[in-house]
């Protein structure tokens, strides 16, 4: 039986179906990441075109199935993140934060927590806070979720907190300078970018704040969180591999204050 339920959501993918219709992903607040039937919506007009359109979040009325395709019935509310639809980079990011939350909860598993997160760091993207950094914050806490709970807050041998740290694959976690040796294949990164992940690992989106970072640090942050996701994940998202590309081709410098030095307020 159908149930014609009022619920937040974010659209995840739409994907055309048959001649006039769609199908719609949609991470909900209440019921999680259900698939949405929208019949006649590739018609021009049809009054739920604007309402599934990528990263759109609003209000749906839809009838809630727990096994089978859902229908929305309409929307209100709706909150369009344009800047995501007309810049090709803050797309890419936002596309992927969505791909990675798609792979790493499974559909029909309410979670209001994660799903705020995803709303703020949509929006943070949309109103111009670097996009990096908020998908490395995201990477960061989301790994719990494909059961990979690093440990940062010390030494996965002797608990110690402060000091230099390096990131140990084989350990699952941070290794103080006095027990480097237990890893050769260490990843070598430095205490700037350990301090920064350690941070993204703990951070409150609702206390964000303002955190700046040189190019370099950025560059170590990705080559900890890549190696990370490669060794202990093992996902490989085309929307991942798109971000690679755009960093080769070197265009990926949004921050015009690349000289100041690392910060966190």
């Amino acid at each position: 039986m159908a149930e014609l339920q009022e619920t937040e959501g974010i659209v995840i993918s739409v994907r055309n179906y048959r001649e006039n219709d769609r199908l719609v992903k949609i991470f909900t607040s209440q019921y999680g990441k259900r698939m949405f039937f929208i019949k006649g919506s590739r018609k021009p007009n049809n009054k739920l075109k604007t309402a599934i359109l990528p990263f759109t979040n609003a209000t749906y009325i839809a009838d809630i199935r727990e096994t089978g395709l859902c229908f929305i019935r309409d929307a209100k509310d709706l909150i369009h993140l344009n800047h995501l639809h007309t810049d090709i980079f803050l797309n890419a990011y936002a596309t992927y934060v969505l791909n990675l939350a798609d792979v790493a909860l499974e559909d029909g598993v309410p979670d209001p927590t994660l799903f705020h997160t995803i709303q703020q760091i949509l929006n943070e993207i949309d109103e111009g806070t670097d996009p990096e950094i908020l998908v490395n914050i995201f990477e960061v806490q989301l790994l719990p979720y494909f059961g990979v709970a690093p440990e940062w807050r010390g030494c996965r041998v002797c608990g110690k907190t402060t000091g230099p740290f390096d990131y140990s694959g084989s350990y699952g976690g941070l290794l103080c300078q006095n027990h480097w040796d237990l890893d050769q294949h260490r990843y070598h990164a430095s205490p700037r970018a350990i301090h920064f992940l350690r941070l993204f690992s703990v951070i409150s989106m609702d206390q964000l704040g303002t955190i700046s970072l040189k190019p370099e640090t950025k560059r170590e942050i990705r080559t900890v969180l890549d190696l990370i996701y490669d060794e202990s994940v093992g996902i490989k998202l085309k929307s991942k591999r798109f971000i690679d590309q755009m960093y080769n081709w070197g265009n990926l410098l949004l921050d015009k204050k690349n000289d100041e030095p690392d910060k966190n307020k």
